[in-house]
């Protein structure tokens, strides 16, 4: 944020900068009045407004004990040479520094036409601890794609620019992380072999390395009950032993065209679960394991006894189409992302007792207040919480703003740090006397911020840490670390294989952008031939996508020959096959997908269209009874499904019925007008009809059936339902 310079800075003190009761007001967006720098604060942005009807040139100032010094011809974000800074903190003390931004008048340099001035203070305190976060470029939908460019600094705040990249050029997305009360372990979510339920658990160390054999999966909770889960928003305890995280979630989880709030994301449902590492064992805890609600975004007290929670009661969608997908379309999505429908959280506390758990009590203060209330965090002596509330949902919320309250509940105060646009991302120093947050007040790209805690709760007016941040980036998750700031120089990860390309190719793949998920899936195929997650992407894209139909299909082959229960490889098959006209050798491969997959995995792979898909290959091989069942599977999960409607009342007239076939047609049609055009339902209504006797019926039902035969073009269906008709009305009794 390197200041534009008009001209040479000069020693003199020019008088622009001195009172002047007829001067206009000039907005000084930082820094902020009363704010407190810590004393190894390195020299702050000087920022603000210049849209001044009459300003010339700009100046600024600073003047601290009896020293004073000023910049002339610098246009914002101005900062000060570092030198200059260090030695007006030092003149200052304790006593207010003041900072004086004036417009120099066109016609007088003597006078100023526009001029502010704030006071801030440099305390005698430092802020000791470093600072580890995330810096990610926006959109979020990008850094998905490609989170290779995703990148994490360790470091103290006083140095003049960004600590160092610790982390960088990770193949896979890192997520959410935490550190244990001393810093000696390091948790972080990493979607490793193509799960975004892989979670690593490390020491810290100089040189640390990411490896395999520190991963372990959230997916192994309660794997026998066959749903996935991805945890979310997962905390290391204070002494390293045990990590919370919600599983068994769902979550809207969307991209937004709105850069600097580019995700809606807020979970729907989900339990919280415990990983002890000293057992090796996965468990929910009690009093947050309630399936009626969505529990979420635990936090642990300083002393690991009592665990904070967001809780809500779990979401009934309407538009919901796949019951066992993780992650929401923006369909399924609708009443939120168009209708604005309310979702919001209260925190809840439950004692943690060993993981044994207890009874759940809402936080008074925050809950029941009609607001959304979560990231709830201890202050480290344990007598205060800090959270956030916005009017709606979670994350990135423009109206969010951080409140106190005593740790048992009472009052909450609003903390006089907030900011005018999305507050949240907050950490306490070690100290318990630093608060950082991140909010988007100067920036679509989130910022970094710092303020001073008080004993008694209250929060100075904050300070921009904008030097902490490199242009065109995102900060968030940022953490105090109870470490010294080079204790972590660099952090390599060891799990770089076919796999993490597979993971690559997915989020490609999610996106929308197939040559680039097509190219992840071969580099992954080029390290391990027999990756058949990578062989079944393939099949599909290259099917689905590109129409190459022989490599499609010898890459589904692939895949279920390397794995023989991969549904998602068995539906690929019997779906290209099945659009080829191969029906016969399709069944196989549908019945194995529905059988291993049968309440579906995603949008791609959803339990409707893959049991509609079998019945479609069982109606045109013949075998209508195979397809009643089938169907019904279809319409417990769509009831207004168009086709499989059709269908059933097809193939239930196949097979001789007809009063029974009425419903499933007319909501068919209900749902589809144009399948109330086609002929051939009528054709075997009348058919099975005139076999019962039945010729006034049959007779209707075969004029109908002409009628629409001839306007769809078929002449010949439409003579032989003529014929039909005419052979009716001969069995009807004449008047």
């Amino acid at each position: 944020m390197a200041a534009v310079v008009l001209c040479s800075c000069q020693p003199r003190w020019p008088a622009a900068l001195d009172g002047d009761t007829a001067a206009q007001p000039v907005q000084l967006l930082h820094p902020f009045e009363g704010a407190v720098f810590p004393r190894n604060m390195p020299a702050p942005v000087v920022t603000w407004d210049t849209n001044v009807p009459g300003a010339g040139r700009w100046v600024v100032g600073f003047k601290a004990g009896s020293m004073q010094w000023a910049a002339e011809g610098v246009l914002p974000p101005y900062r000060p040479p570092e030198r200059r800074w260090r030695r007006l903190r030092t003149a200052a003390g304790t006593q207010p520094l003041e900072v004086i931004v004036a417009a120099v008048a066109p016609d007088n340099p003597h006078r100023a036409a526009a001029r502010r001035v704030v006071r801030v203070t440099i305390c005698e305190d430092a802020v000791e601890s470093p600072l580890f976060y995330r810096e990610v470029n926006l959109p979020f939908r990008d850094a998905v794609k490609d989170p290779s460019k995703i990148r994490w600094r360790f470091g103290g705040l006083d140095g003049a620019g960004p600590p160092p990249v610790v982390l960088e050029n990770l193949p896979v997305c890192g997520n959410c992380h935490s550190f244990s009360r001393n810093g000696e372990f390091l948790a972080m979510d990493v979607d490793y072999a193509n799960s975004k339920a892989s979670y690593i658990i490390t020491r810290t160390a100089p040189d640390m390395r990411l490896a395999t054999s520190d991963i372990i999966t959230w997916n192994d909770f309660r794997r026998e009950d066959g749903r996935q889960t991805f945890g979310l928003l997962s905390q290391i305890s204070p002494d390293g032993r045990y990590v919370l995280s919600t599983v068994k979630d769902r979550s809207v989880f969307v991209p937004r065209p709105d850069l600097a709030f580019s995700q809606l994301f807020f979970p729907l449902k989900g339990i919280v679960a415990v990983y002890d590492r000293q057992t090796r064992t996965f468990f929910a805890l009690p009093g947050a394991d309630d399936p009626a609600y969505v529990q979420s975004n635990p936090t642990w007290s300083p002393d690991g006894q009592w665990v904070l929670f967001a809780r809500a009661p779990a979401a009934v969608l309407e538009m919901l189409r796949d019951t066992a997908s993780i992650l929401l379309t923006p369909e399924e999505c609708e009443e939120f992302l168009q209708r604005g429908k309310a979702f919001r959280y209260d925190l809840y506390r439950v004692p943690f007792n060993g993981g044994k758990g207890g009874a759940a009590v809402p936080l008074r203060g925050a809950s029941g207040n009609g607001k959304s209330n979560y990231f709830p965090k201890y202050s480290p002596d344990g007598r205060w919480i800090v959270f956030c509330q916005a009017s709606n949902y979670m994350l990135l919320q423009p109206d969010s703003e951080l409140y106190i309250l005593p740790a048992e509940g009472g009052e909450p105060r609003r903390l006089g740090c907030n900011l005018g646009r999305m507050n949240s991302w907050h950490s306490w120093s070690p100290d318990g006397k630093w608060l950082v947050f991140a909010s988007k007040a100067h920036s679509a790209y989130t910022q970094l911020y710092l303020s001073r805690i008080t004993p008694d709760g209250e929060a100075r007016p904050p300070v921009w840490l904008a030097h902490m941040v490199s242009e065109g980036r995102a900060a968030n998750i940022p953490e105090f670390v109870a470490l010294k700031p080079d204790a972590i120089r660099r952090i390599r990860e060891q799990f770089l294989d076919d796999y993490s390309y597979t993971r690559a190719g997915n989020e490609f793949m999610r996106a929308g952008d197939p040559d680039p998920a097509i190219a992840k899936f071969q580099q992954a195929l080029a390290l391990n031939p027999d990756n058949a997650m990578a062989h079944q992407r393939l099949g599909f894209l290259l099917f689905r996508v590109k129409g190459q139909v022989q490599q499609a299909l010898a890459h589904s082959r692939r895949a279920i020959a390397l794995e023989p229960e991969n549904g998602f490889a068995h539906y690929d098959l019997g779906f290209a096959l099945a659009t080829l006209g191969d029906v016969s050798n399709a069944v196989p491969h549908l019945e194995a997908a529905v059988r291993l997959l049968p309440n579906g995995f995603d949008r791609q792979y959803n339990a409707a269209e893959m049991h509609f898909t079998l019945a479609e290959v069982y109606f045109q091989l013949g075998r209508y009874a195979d397809c009643l069942p089938v169907l019904a599977r279809v319409l417990s999960h769509v009831p207004e499904h168009s086709r499989a409607n059709y269908l059933m009342a097809m193939a239930r007239a196949w097979l001789g019925e007809t009063d029974t076939t009425a419903p499933f047609y007319q909501r068919a049609v209900a749902a589809e007008a144009g399948l109330g055009q086609l002929p051939d339902y009528h054709d075997l209504l009348s058919r099975n009809h005139l076999k019962l006797g039945q010729f006034g019926q049959a007779l209707t039902a075969a004029e109908t059936g002409e009628r629409l035969a001839r306007a769809a073009g078929r002449a010949d269906q439409a003579v032989k339902l003529r014929q039909r008709a005419e052979f009716c009305r001969r069995q009807l009794p004449r008047n």
